[in-house]
């Protein structure tokens, strides 16, 4: 997954995560937040991935 999805998947975690503290569903936000961390990860795999030249 290149940089710009891994960035896509964070702003998506934190529309939802913003959704769901307006409409005040903490479902909502768990999931969101959780998509950001997914996204951050995704973001730092491939970061690392051409710091080692891959």
């Amino acid at each position: 997954m290149g940089k710009a999805k891994a960035k896509a998947k964070q702003v998506k975690g934190s529309m939802k995560e913003s959704a769901g503290r307006a409409s005040d569903d903490k479902r909502m936000q768990a999931e969101g937040r959780a998509e950001k961390v997914e996204g951050k990860a995704q973001e730092a795999v491939t970061k690392a991935k051409k710091s080692h030249g891959r």
